[in-house]
Parts: C-alpha cells; sequence; structure tokens
C-alpha cells in the first residue's frame, strides 16, 4: 500500500450550495448576484457558476438522494463597498440577517438566497494580521 502524502489535496474545484428550487436559485444566483453561469450537469438540477476563482454549483440535493438542508454559515463574496453592495442588493428584495459586522480588519453583511442558504458580502479593509 502507497502512503498518502501530507500535501495530496491540491485545491478546491467548487463548493455547493443546496437549492430548494432550481429554476428560482439559477436566476437569483445568475441575475441578483450576476455571477456569470457555468456548467449544467446534464439534465441534473445544478448548475455552476463562476466567483472569482470559486466555481458554486448550486443544486437540488434531493434529485441526488440527499436531504435538503440549507448553509447556515455563509460563503462569503468579495466586493468593494459592502453598503453600496447591500443598497444594490437590498432593491432587488435580497432580505439581510445581519447589520454591518466590523471585525476590525473587514466589513461584512450576511443575507439569504431563495433557499435561505446564508451568503455574505465582504471586504478586508485591513492587512491580514498574520
Amino acid at each position: 500500500m502507497t502512503a498518502t502524502p501530507a500535501s495530496f489535496i491540491a485545491g478546491v474545484d467548487f463548493v455547493t450550495v443546496p437549492a430548494r428550487d432550481h429554476d428560482e436559485s439559477v436566476r437569483f444566483y445568475e441575475q441578483v448576484l450576476g455571477l456569470p453561469r457555468g456548467k449544467q450537469w446534464g439534465d441534473m438540477p445544478a448548475t455552476e457558476f463562476q466567483a472569482g476563482n470559486l466555481t458554486i454549483a448550486v443544486m437540488e440535493p434531493t434529485a441526488f438522494g440527499q436531504e435538503f438542508q440549507a448553509h447556515r454559515v455563509p460563503v462569503a463574496f468579495a466586493v468593494e463597498d459592502v453598503p453600496a453592495a447591500r443598497a444594490h442588493l437590498e432593491a432587488q428584495g435580497v432580505r439581510f440577517v445581519s447589520e454591518l459586522i466590523d471585525s476590525g480588519v473587514c466589513h461584512q453583511a450576511i443575507f439569504l438566497d431563495p433557499a435561505g442558504n446564508a451568503l455574505d458580502i465582504h471586504h478586508r479593509y485591513a492587512p491580514n494580521p498574520a
């Protein structure tokens, strides 16, 4: 048996966000968030979107034999101006579940997609202390 090296993971290919209604979620990620649409997973209810260097696969888990459960911790999207991005999203009916959060190095605000998944707009304004 060959030992697996400690650094066998080369990166992250995609993250998955569960959808209750695939078409509604596709509209949200494409039209409201403005993410470029990528690959459709054949005739399955799963579509990829590109957010910078991260691919987000929006999929109906029930079509893949899994139970739907919304993500309660957010995927954070980088923006230049959190208040401006929030105003833009609120004008499109997006529901925020937090006020502006200032961590001392970044601003962020958490909102929900149509399936109830937590998402975040985020801007780091200070260097990473590490």
